[in-house]
């Protein structure tokens, strides 16, 4: 017995009940968020009802996740908020339904075009969504449906709430739920049955009446009415009889290898495929009344002709192969290879092979000359380029990815000047304009917002023949292939002093891409040699020290404004008379003689002036009667983008000791040294304040006095910033030989910025250059755009086309855009131009071009338009207007086609479809939607009278009931 007791005391234990279960822990936590959305009472926002409000309205959603043990679910919200006078919650009278049974009779909202499923099938403005998470497996055991439906109605009960709630059952893909809806002694069972296939029996209104009145207990009478919505859809997707408006390429040209310049200057553009799938046509019947039509199983009066309203939608095709897009998808793909020219071309050993031998006897030439060849032809770049041109001339022609035909067809386009000769020797070539002629005031200045380059320039020229040759004519070899060769010839123009046609005659434009700037710098430096040839060309009689004032008409004298290096206009290289191989790469011995010679006049002794152009507003020098001269100068060096942020790098990197702040002083002082060197010489006798009078007149500060006369006179002295001691500009001055310009170390050296341009586009990988160009190819795209889109009249494209720009602006002034954005702006023109071939498309099947007048015209271009931009296009007039025969006309074409296949076919079957004479135009239809609606007491008859709705959806694929049944839980 004690051992009995001692058992019995150990396994002595107490449960507690009041500790919650994971099932109450689930209904607590839907409540808690209800009442965090404040979806509790009978509250309701004041929400319209209007025609169309549900697919022009703005639909919230938001979110949590809950848990049920380790079962997780996603609790959705949604709402359709309107914007009205009021917004403010309104209080509902305590026996007055919820918002949500007034909508299931609401029929200002029959089939949204646009809007969610449980929208569409119970007309609701305001539900919640309960749905299993990601990854989790769906809810199909029928336990587990009634543990969530009981947790759901609990959670309403309890929280006061009269919004609907559902819960999504089965696989996602079948779209099921089940819900309820609770108010003041009033439920609403939301319910759903999905089929693959229809029954027979409830493949017609008359049965699915019968239903509806068996599932809402038509016990009384007379029947409550029976409001019917009846909406059958037909699908047009044969477009055989209709030509597409692309017009074809001319393949006999391009199968006989003629390539002409405009297939270089041109992009393509259309869709090669149908953008069009599938055009849908609804005709709906509204707010019938049981017994004002009969549809069974024998006949119907559902004639589609007959519909009192159409609407029709236009089903695209996805991602269609377009010309444009393709263009420029395959070229952005190149920025992301690596590989580098000689890799892309494999001849790496035969450049090794020719660098042996050529280079290396081009460097002993240099050390060790014979006698018989030009010294002016012996410098690095000419042995170089020769031995390049030795290489280009042993490869072997079929390794050449592009031929010689296309070649040279594709440099004529680039060089316009090499289509007939290649011009003269130190003469700029007439046309090296940038297609001004084909600019206009909306295009002027958008290669400065894309930071590309201007239309028709050597630049934008080679962005397009590269972005065709990589898809027309081989690809990354061929694109590798055609820039050594354009590289080439920019090296020959530079050797043999050739303008580059194309840029414009001015330094660097810092708005451009690099690439152009990179071009322009080259063209400078060819201008300069050109310059320096040229006089030394000229007889020794028109070289004279004293520089007469020959180009006063095209240099004039400003006075600068600028504080500190304001740079006077009136620089001028025709006094320039010595060659480089003299003194510009650096000082020469008559440089070293002239600084002797010179020495003695730094302080300004009296010598014969030099390098002067006309006086300056006929002023004197303070300490002689001499007339100040405007000196000839040094043309400041041009930058690109680069050497500017290296040299800042440079100059940042000397740090902020007094030798750094020296260093940087000197190297920035460098152009105003020369400056007054020039002065100097052409001004003998000047002071410092005579430059500044000159240089930087707000620097010189001139007051009226009273000399010892009487007179007043003007009298003038340096700025308080000028009398410094130590001042940069009273050094520099100090320090300046009175050196004409052409006698001064060049500021810019032409031969070794050119080598430097050179070099740097021969290092050019495929992948860099595309990154360079790709502002010139986003340029012509949007410009192709704009200038096709000008033909048709589409609203849309025209305002995406100013987004493309925005967008694209903000990408590329950027110094390093993201590429996965820039692939954004790409696919947004590419979407622009399926948008143009959609309309296009639709323009020839609807037959604009053969309308009547010009009234009917515009209707239907309105009518095209707003079928691409709308998702849902009410046709007015249904089937007897314009628009309407049209599309009656295309079905009915389609349906003989349909009929002429089945010439051979059963003979009964041909003869039940000409007995059907008037529906024979319109096939089957696709699919058919019918909403019943009444308002009856359920579930007795004694009941309040409460909505009931059933949206009944019958496909080849699919048969779907969807009931909303309202029941009264106090009189039951």
């Amino acid at each position: 017995m004690a051992a009995t007791s001692e058992s019995e005391s150990e396994v002595f234990e107490i449960t507690d009940f009041t500790t919650a279960s994971e099932w109450e822990r689930f209904v607590s936590k839907v409540e808690e968020v209800l009442n965090e959305w404040k979806l509790i009472g009978n509250s309701t926002r004041r929400l319209s009802r209007e025609k169309g409000d549900y697919t022009s309205g703005t639909w919230i959603e938001e979110s949590q996740e809950i848990n049920f043990v380790d079962f997780k679910f996603s609790i959705t919200h949604y709402a359709l908020v309107q914007e009205q006078d009021g917004s403010a919650n309104v209080e509902l009278e305590d026996d007055a339904f919820p918002v949500a049974m007034q909508d299931l009779l609401c029929t200002n909202n029959d089939f949204p075009p646009r809007a969610h499923c449980l929208v569409r099938w119970y007309g609701i403005r305001e539900f919640v969504v309960i749905s299993p998470g990601t990854n989790v497996e769906a809810i199909i055991s029928e336990s587990k449906c009634n543990l969530l439906l009981s947790s759901i109605s609990i959670s309403l009960g309890n929280s006061g709430c009269q919004v609907p709630m559902f819960v999504q059952i089965q696989q996602k893909w079948r779209r099921m739920y089940a819900g309820e809806c609770q108010g003041p002694s009033v439920r609403t069972e939301f319910e759903m049955v999905h089929l693959r296939k229809v029954p027979s029996q409830y493949n017609h209104l008359s049965g699915l009446l019968d239903i509806f009145k068996s599932k809402s207990g038509y016990t009384m009478y007379p029947l409550p009415p029976i409001n019917i919505a009846i909406r059958f859809t037909y699908i047009l997707q044969d477009w055989q009889q209709y030509s597409w408006p692309l017009q074809p390429p001319d393949f006999d040209n391009i199968l006989r290898g003629e390539v002409g310049e405009e297939e270089f200057g041109k992009l393509p553009f259309g869709a090669c495929e149908e953008t069009i799938s599938e055009l849908q046509l609804s005709t709906t019947w509204p707010d019938l009344a049981e017994g004002t039509v009969l549809d069974n199983d024998v006949y119907s009066d559902l004639d589609p002709l007959h519909a009192p309203h159409w609407s029709v939608r236009a089903r695209a095709v996805e991602n269609p192969q377009c010309l444009l897009g393709d263009l420029l998808t395959e070229f952005f793909k190149l920025c992301g290879r690596k590989e580098t020219t000689e890799e892309v071309l494999g001849k790496g050993l035969a450049e090794e092979e020719g660098k042996d031998g050529d280079i290396s006897s081009a460097l002993s030439k240099l050390t060790e000359p014979a006698a018989s060849v030009p010294i002016s032809k012996l410098s690095v770049s000419n042995m170089m380029h020769n031995a390049r041109r030795h290489i280009q001339r042993h490869r072997l022609t079929d390794e050449s990815p592009l031929s010689a035909e296309i070649l040279n067809s594709i440099l004529q386009y680039l060089f316009t000047d090499s289509a007939v000769a290649k011009p003269s020797k130190n003469k700029t070539t007439p046309s090296n304009g940038c297609g001004k002629g084909r600019k206009d005031e909306n295009t002027d200045d958008l290669y400065i917002q894309l930071k590309s380059a201007p239309v028709e320039s050597l630049t934008y020229r080679l962005a397009l023949c590269l972005c065709l040759v990589n898809f027309h004519h081989g690809g990354l070899r061929s694109v590798a292939y055609l820039w050594q060769e354009f590289v080439l010839e920019l090296r020959d123009r530079w050797e043999n002093n050739y303008q580059i046609n194309g840029l414009p005659e001015e330094p660097p434009d810092l708005r451009c891409c690099l690439l152009h700037q990179k071009f322009q710098m080259l063209n400078c430096c060819i201008k300069r040699r050109q310059a320096r040839d040229n006089l030394r060309k000229a007889p020794e009689g028109s070289k004279g020290r004293d520089h007469p004032n020959s180009r006063q008409s095209e240099l004039t004298a400003t006075n600068s404004s600028s504080e500190t290096t304001a740079m006077p206009a009136g620089k001028s290289w025709d006094s320039w008379s010595d060659s480089e191989e003299e003194f510009f790469e650096c000082l020469s011995d008559q440089g070293e003689n002239d600084s002797q010679h010179n020495r003695s006049d730094k302080h300004g002794s009296k010598t014969r002036a030099e390098g002067r152009m006309h006086p300056f507003n006929n002023v004197s020098l303070i300490n002689s009667s001499e007339l100040l001269f405007i000196p000839v100068t040094q043309e400041p060096a041009p930058m690109t983008e680069d050497l500017l942020e290296e040299q800042s790098e440079i100059l940042a990197k000397l740090g902020t000791s007094a030798e750094g702040a020296q260093l940087r002083a000197r190297m920035q002082s460098a152009c105003l040294l020369s400056d007054m060197e020039s002065f100097k010489a052409a001004n003998p006798g000047s002071v410092l304040e005579d430059f500044v009078r000159w240089y930087s007149p707000r620097d010189f500060v001139e007051d009226e006095v009273v000399n010892e006369e009487g007179e007043t006179v003007l009298k003038g002295e340096l700025s308080a910033r000028m009398k410094i001691p130590g001042n940069m500009w009273g050094e520099t001055w100090e320090n300046a030989r009175a050196v004409p310009a052409n006698r001064q170390k060049r500021l810019f050296d032409d031969t070794k910025e050119a080598e430097k341009v050179l070099h740097y586009l021969e290092l050019q990988k495929p992948a860099d250059l595309t990154c360079h160009l790709l502002p010139c190819i986003i340029h012509a795209a949007i410009l192709k755009v704009k200038e096709e889109a000008s033909v048709d009249s589409i609203p849309s494209v025209k305002k995406n086309t100013q987004k493309a720009t925005v967008q694209a602006s903000k990408l590329l002034q950027q110094p390093n855009p993201d590429y996965n954005n820039i692939k954004d702006c790409l696919d947004f023109i590419i979407t622009m131009e399926t948008v143009i071939a959609q309309f296009r498309s639709l323009k020839q099947k609807f037959a604009i071009d053969e309308a009547e007048n010009g009234q009917e015209r515009e209707e239907l271009i309105n009518f095209i338009n707003s079928l691409l931009e709308e998702p849902e296009v009410v046709v007015s007039g249904a089937g007897q207007g314009k628009v309407g025969g049209i599309i009656h006309r295309l079905f009915a074409v389609a349906q003989e086609t349909v009929l002429l296949d089945k010439e051979h076919g059963n003979e009964d079957e041909m003869r039940l479809t000409e007995d059907k004479s008037k529906t024979q135009d319109f096939p089957s239809p696709a699919g058919r939607e019918i909403l019943l609606r009444t308002c009856v007491p359920r579930p007795a008859p004694y009941s309040k009278p409460l909505p009931q709705r059933l949206f009944c959806v019958l496909t080849m694929e699919e048969f779907r009931l969807v009931g909303a049944f309202s029941s009264d839980t106090s009189f039951f």
